[in-house]
Formats: C-alpha cells, sequence, structure tokens
C-alpha cells in the first residue's frame, strides 16, 4: 500500500511539477469540498440559505472595500469591527441548522449526516391523488380544510405547534382530521415527501393588509405560510366550500378539483423531477434555493 502512495505521489509530481500536490493534500481537498456541498445543499432546504446568500454578500463587498481595491478606509474599518462578531451572529442566526446536524451525528445512523433525500415522487403522487377525493368531498359538504404541502423549506417549527404525526396520505383520514367536531379540525396538516407529518398545526398568518375582507382566519393562514416559505397550502372555505390555493403569497380561488389536482402536480412533481434530473445545483442555486412560479391572486 506504502509503494502504490508513493508511486501515485511520484506521478502527480513528475507530470504537474508546478501543483507539487501530495496525495494527502487532494484526499484533503476531496473531503472538505464533500463537506462543504452538503453542508449548502442542507442550507438550501431552509430560510437560512438567503442568510448565507446575505454573507457571501458582506464578504464581497469587504474585499472591494479593502486596501487593495478601492480603499474605502472606512468602509473597511466598520465592516471589520462587524466581523469580529461574526462568529457570533452566525452561531446565532443558524442554530436550528447547527442543532440538527448535531443530532444526526449523535444518531446511531451517521449515513444520515450527509444523507440524500429518497426519493419519494410515487408517494407525492397518491397524496395528490388523495386530497384531491378528499376536497372534492369537503367542498361539497362545506367542511373548513387547510393542508401545507412542505417542498424545500423546512417547517419544523410548525410541525412543533401541533400533533405529530407519520402516516400516508389518504381520502377517508383527511376527512376524519378536518370533521368539525374532530380534535384536531381547526388547525392545518402538514404533508413532508407525501406524508403526514403533522395536524392541528397553528400557520403564521399574513401581513398583507390590502387582502379581500371576505378571507377568513384559514386563508389569512395559509397566505402567510406560503409569504414565509415556499411550501403551496390548499384551503377549503367553512362558509362556501370553495377550494384555494396559496403559492408565494398568491392566492388561486375558486378552483375545481381538477385544476386543483393539475396545480399541484405542477407544483410539487415537477419539483421533484427537477431534483432527480439535476442534483448538483450551482453554487447559487444552492442559496437562493431556486426561481419560483407565482400565480395571480383573484
Amino acid at each position: 500500500m506504502t509503494e502504490i502512495i508513493h508511486t501515485l505521489q511520484m506521478f502527480l509530481q513528475s507530470n504537474f511539477p508546478l501543483l507539487q500536490l501530495q496525495l494527502t493534500d487532494i484526499l484533503d481537498i476531496a473531503i472538505l469540498s464533500f463537506v462543504i456541498y452538503k453542508l449548502l445543499w442542507m442550507l438550501r432546504k431552509t430560510s437560512s440559505g438567503r442568510l448565507m446568500w446575505g454573507v457571501l454578500i458582506l464578504m464581497m463587498v469587504m474585499f472591494l472595500s479593502s486596501r487593495y481595491v478601492l480603499s474605502l478606509t472606512a468602509t473597511s474599518w466598520l465592516l471589520d469591527r462587524v466581523v469580529q462578531w461574526g462568529f457570533l451572529v452566525l452561531v446565532v442566526l443558524f442554530q436550528p441548522e447547527i442543532r440538527r446536524f448535531l443530532e444526526r451525528m449523535g444518531s446511531s445512523r451517521l449515513g444520515l449526516v450527509f444523507a440524500s433525500s429518497k426519493e419519494t415522487g410515487q408517494e407525492v403522487e397518491t397524496a395528490i391523488i388523495q386530497t384531491t377525493e378528499a376536497y372534492a368531498d369537503l367542498s361539497r359538504d362545506k367542511v373548513g380544510a387547510l393542508m401545507v404541502f412542505e417542498r424545500q423549506n423546512l417547517l419544523d417549527d410548525e410541525i412543533k405547534t401541533g400533533t405529530a404525526l407519520d402516516c400516508s396520505v389518504s381520502s377517508e383520514l383527511l376527512k376524519n382530521i378536518f370533521w368539525n367536531k374532530a380534535p384536531l379540525h381547526d388547525g392545518a396538516v402538514i404533508v413532508r415527501d407525501g406524508r403526514i407529518v403533522g395536524a392541528g398545526c397553528m400557520l403564521p398568518l399574513s401581513g398583507n393588509v390590502n387582502l379581500s375582507r371576505d378571507l377568513g382566519m384559514r386563508h389569512r393562514a395559509g397566505i402567510g405560510m406560503s409569504e414565509h416559505s415556499d411550501a403551496v397550502v390548499v384551503i377549503v372555505s367553512e362558509e362556501t366550500g370553495s377550494i384555494s390555493a396559496a403559492v408565494g403569497g398568491m392566492l388561486k380561488r375558486h378552483l375545481a378539483p381538477e385544476t386543483l389536482e393539475r396545480l399541484l402536480r405542477n407544483e410539487l412533481l415537477n419539483d421533484k423531477q427537477e431534483e432527480k434530473k439535476g442534483g448538483q445545483l450551482p453554487l447559487v442555486g444552492l442559496l437562493m434555493g431556486g426561481s419560483r412560479k407565482e400565480g395571480d391572486q383573484l
């Protein structure tokens, strides 16, 4: 084994004399690159990715204001003072992600620390079909409903406000949860990768003061959730039985069950296909979380 390593080192030094790299240097770079990539991939699934993008912009401004480029003395001095407290600020901002990372490291299955999400396209498709079937019945019977389909931004904080579950989405289960005498009917059902992970969950209300006065608390919570994350929220009005969907802070109202199914397929299944086709996303795409198509508010 030692002879093989020595042979490889001699090969690198003879063919790449300017690099002067040892085999251990290449291994070191490969490990570090892999760790950084996986950390960025984890951040992409949370709103903290936007904070990381802000940190990169701050670093770029620091470089431009330094004495090696523009020599902006006052700006450079101020940014240097900010960086002195930067580590503590980053720990506070990324506390949920750091805690989740350490919890995975402490688990018995260390592979989960850097494991990619499993393929769940079939479960998501089943969830869409069952949701559409349930919403058609709930709309006919004028039973209020509120469901959140999680996408890239994790909704762990919202799940903690309700009852944690882990079950497949079925039409009968949804109709039982949203039955007006059921204990969990007032809150939202949260779906992650085609499975129900929470029920009776509380959602943040929308801060948009221009919303129609006809919209009740269920609709305002659905719009608020779509404003704070990239989730797709589907709603049934208890007063009118109308089906609505909120995406990116925009509300689409008076949807037929067929239209709802088509919307969910476009928003959820297309995301899965894009992840499957292009898992190796560029750095900017990882940090920005990708672009989203937003509908018009009606």
